[in-house]
């Protein structure tokens, strides 16, 4: 097979399940924003598909889309700069993923952890969708041909069966077509934990809404769920190794670290010795200053959700025209009549 070059380019994804929190902008939104700055090309989803393999409130599903988008432009990606999209307004996604779902083996399915955790010991009951999600992800990743996709860690088994689908695609048919994505991992705080335990993950679905801080949380309520976070009553610890064991203090420097664009070791060095009594009040007004505009922002966005729909309806506009001559090209390499041009 003859080597082929594919353009750089970013794809990522979140789901549009509502309660975007801060995990969500610092192990993603932020992430996204650094990417846009980069010299590659962009592109930037709301993977409702992915978030009907559970049901989904069809009201509460549209508000959540439109709230996500609204999310993504208070962050600071630019819809002019990058390609913001919903996933189901660009058909080729669900029409590669069929594609994949005849290319990938049931065994790479069911060794999936997220589909053991969330079908558990009633797999016969749920979705053949959330089977199959990993199989539409890949679709999501190589209908655009994506050589960058900044992920969370709990995503990287994904991202390895990205690649072991693009690799089988490529042998069966004897083609360098689809490129073997890597997977991005990176920052201080890609895992932000519980405000309330530092040993879970920040969720929406936890519920304390003292866990987690909400990207449309005001001012006032960020500052008060940080003076309210659980910690320990030991010193801050100058070095980054004075943290093990310590879960809860842990978190809250990654959140600092990640907020103030700071390595860990930077910040306990700022404030190593000092008491949470004292550093609390630090985090507060930095968490204020960074998030407080999202929200008011957000809140803006939202009294104007037609443009919102405008912005996703051009953005699908722009992605189709990488996105079909891919599927075109797909549907030729296995021997389909390929689809008209868009």
């Amino acid at each position: 097979m003859s080597e082929t070059s594919f353009t750089p380019r970013v794809f990522s994804g979140i789901q549009p399940s509502g309660n975007l929190h801060l995990g969500n902008y610092l192990g993603a939104l932020k992430r996204f924003v650094d990417w846009q700055a980069k010299d590659m090309e962009t592109i930037f989803c709301m993977v409702d598909l992915h978030a009907i393999t559970v049901w989904q409130d069809p009201a509460d599903l549209k508000k959540s889309t439109r709230e996500l988008c609204a999310g993504f432009i208070a962050s600071g990606i630019n819809p002019e700069e990058s390609i913001l999209i919903n996933q189901s307004q660009v058909p080729e996604h669900a029409q590669l993923a069929w594609v994949f779902n005849c290319v990938a083996r049931m065994g790479w399915m069911q060794r999936m952890t997220q589909w053991k955790d969330k079908a558990g010991k009633n797999q016969q009951n749920a979705s053949l969708g959330l089977l199959a999600y990993p199989a539409l992800m890949a679709a999501d990743i190589l209908i655009y041909h994506a050589t960058h996709v900044p992920v969370g860690e709990d995503q990287k088994q994904h991202l390895e069966l990205t690649r072991d689908i693009a690799i089988k695609f490529n042998h069966d048919y004897g083609v360098n077509f689809f490129p073997e994505t890597e997977p991005v991992i990176e920052g201080a705080a890609t895992r932000v934990m519980s405000l309330r335990d530092g040993s879970k993950k920040m969720s929406k679905s936890d519920p304390s809404d003292a866990s987690r801080i909400n990207l449309t949380d005001d001012a006032d309520a960020i500052a008060k769920k940080i003076r309210k976070a659980k910690t320990d009553p030991e010193a801050l610890p100058s070095e980054a190794d004075g943290l093990e064991d310590r879960s809860e203090a842990r978190n809250l420097i990654n959140i600092y670290a990640a907020l103030n664009e700071q390595t860990v070791e930077q910040v306990l060095a700022d404030v190593g010795g000092r008491q949470f009594s004292e550093f609390k009040p630090m985090l507060a007004d930095l968490a204020v200053s960074k998030l407080a505009p999202i929200s008011t922002e957000m809140a803006r966005l939202m009294q104007h959700q037609d443009e919102i729909d405008k912005i996703l309806a051009r953005g699908a506009e722009r992605a189709r025209a990488i996105t079909a001559p891919i599927l075109r090209q797909t549907y030729d390499i296995i021997g389909m009549v390929p689809p008209p041009a868009v």
